[in-house]
């Protein structure tokens, strides 16, 4: 229920700031109940839910001083230690980001390395 609220929350408050959210009109119908599944368990290390498969983004990455870096809009930003997660697996082979657009600013919520375990 919880992760519920924070999902209607978070789509709420980007729909109000003029940002898009991703949504599944069906284009994630292909996706497999195990992957869709995984999409939906992933809880970032601070206890916030990602979402689900429509909000995830699969990327490439860099590592860069010991920090993980993704291409967000045509620009490479510093993915902060609190949205990194490790203990999840990642059954998809890429990197997963997760973020909104919010008030002028790209936040990223949660990022699982493509080799996370």
């Amino acid at each position: 229920m919880r992760r519920l609220a924070l999902c209607v929350w978070l789509s709420a408050t980007t729909a109000l700031t003029g940002a898009a959210f991703a949504f599944d009109n069906g284009q994630y119908d292909h996706v497999p109940p195990d992957i869709r599944a995984w999409f939906k368990s992933v809880i970032a290390p601070n206890g916030v839910p990602c979402c689900d498969v429509s909000d995830g983004h699969r990327t490439d990455y860099d590592v860069r001083g010991g920090a993980y870096w993704v291409p967000i809009d045509g620009q490479w930003m510093e993915v902060p230690e609190r949205a990194i997660i490790r203990d999840r697996g990642n059954p998809v082979g890429q990197a997963v980001v997760w973020y909104v657009h919010h008030r002028g600013a790209i936040i990223i919520s949660c990022f699982v390395p493509a080799d996370a375990v």
